[in-house]
């Protein structure tokens, strides 16, 4: 965790509303750092419902595989996150460690093993001391409350400069129903599912099946259009926990994700994640730069998102950005090396909404000055037009700095 906070961190931070059925509290259980939250307990009432996405990483984390597991039960009471150890090619002895911690976790709460979620991040290869976890979890079931999900979003933080947090409210049926999210991710992201952890949490009565169709198609666009280095991380985990308390209240108790009644939930649950793979990005190690890239006119639209991500994961583009310098040269050569259709002939670029090439050559009113003021400003929008079809797709990245590689270098020690 860093001291200094990324230039790009929003300048506000919401009002986090309680959700009825969540609680939450956080504990020093010096996993690796010093002085610092590093774990977090969320405890939910019973009949809640889960849903997850994970990474596809061969290689996932021993927690990764405990949650792909007790998805298919449904329901959850707990959830328990540490920073500092992602419980990461530990073996057998990381398997060891998830089972003892939700054995400590059920202990705590009053519930089964099944019920409890984990998920680890921090540092790959170093086993993880479970029986840090007793007493703690004990203590933290006893103390928690609801609401205060910055501080929650502090005590999963590694590298992150600040907290992420978002919310949103929206009605279901008569009732209101929220919808709050954390994350933590700066390095080590990319898509399948970007790298994080986040956790989001609602009311809304909506049953484990309904809610893992909204989580996997609400992923597509949000978390899964975010790179910051190109290495898909081990421990990417995505939970979204569905109380249903505001049932109490009219809300519909819903079965299907295609329920009509659902349109505006799905699109405040999707802004709410797209808000969070933003914030990401915009945390980025070392990032001065939040940049933006849209690829139109490609054949499809998984085309023109591969043509993106080749360009979102140039080292070459991404430092040309952080020397603020409008090198085209270096997004054809990511166009071309992406592998989708493209021809060179029909191509036109632009940052912030100024055309440098157009139909495969300089654009004839090029401007450098006009250009170099403009690549100046914290937040970039490069813009690819292929002039081949109707595929269009838009993804976030950050500039690539001396700084990413200062804090990737010291990252263990």
């Amino acid at each position: 965790m860093s001291s200094t906070v990324s230039p790009l961190a929003p300048k506000t931070v919401p009002d986090m509303p309680v959700i009825a059925g969540v609680r939450l509290a956080t504990a020093e259980a010096g996993i690796r750092y010093k002085n610092r939250t590093d774990v977090l307990l969320a405890v939910m009432d019973k009949g809640t419902a889960v849903a997850g996405v994970f990474t596809k990483s061969k290689c996932p984390s021993a927690p990764v595989e405990w949650c792909r597991a007790k998805l298919k039960g449904g329901k959850a009471r707990a959830l328990v996150v540490n920073s500092g150890n992602a419980n990461a090619f530990t073996g057998k002895t990381g398997r060891a460690s998830t089972a003892l911690t939700a054995k400590i976790a059920a202990k705590a709460v009053g519930c089964s093993e099944g019920e409890i979620f984990l998920a680890s991040t921090g540092v790959i290869g170093e086993p993880l001391d479970a029986t840090k976890f007793d007493g703690v979890l004990g203590r933290l079931a006893e103390a928690a409350e609801p609401g205060d999900y910055l501080t929650a979003a502090k005590a999963i933080m590694t590298t992150d400069t600040f907290p992420k947090v978002a919310t949103a409210t929206v009605k279901l049926g008569k009732a209101k129903v929220t919808i709050n999210g954390m994350a933590k991710g700066a390095g080590m992201i990319a898509p399948d599912m970007a790298t994080m952890l986040s956790f989001i949490f609602t009311d809304a009565p909506i049953a484990p099946a309904a809610l893992q169709a909204l989580l996997k198609s609400g992923v597509e666009d949000t978390f899964n259009a975010v790179t910051i280095d190109g290495d898909t991380s081990t421990s990417d985990t995505l939970l979204a926990f569905a109380t249903g308390a505001a049932a109490e209240h009219g809300a519909p108790k819903i079965s299907r994700a295609s329920d009509p009644r659902l349109k505006a939930f799905v699109k405040a649950f999707n802004q709410v994640l797209a808000n969070l793979a933003e914030q990401v990005a915009r945390d980025g190690e070392g990032a001065r730069k939040l940049v933006e890239i849209t690829v139109e006119g490609a054949k499809t639209k998984a085309s023109a998102r591969k043509i993106a991500m080749s360009i979102a994961n140039s080292p070459l583009v991404k430092t040309a950005i952080a020397g603020e310098d409008a090198n085209w040269g270096r997004v054809v050569m990511a166009v071309g090396k992406a592998g989708e259709p493209a021809d060179r002939d029909k191509l036109s670029i632009s940052f912030n909404g100024i055309r440098v090439a157009k139909s495969g050559a300089r654009d004839p009113d090029y401007d450098e000055t006009k250009v170099s003021e403009a690549m100046k400003a914290p937040e970039i929008a490069i813009k690819v037009s292929l002039g081949l079809g109707k595929g269009r797709d838009r993804v976030m990245t950050c500039d690539l700095t001396k700084e990413y590689v200062a804090i990737n270098g010291d990252y263990r020690s």
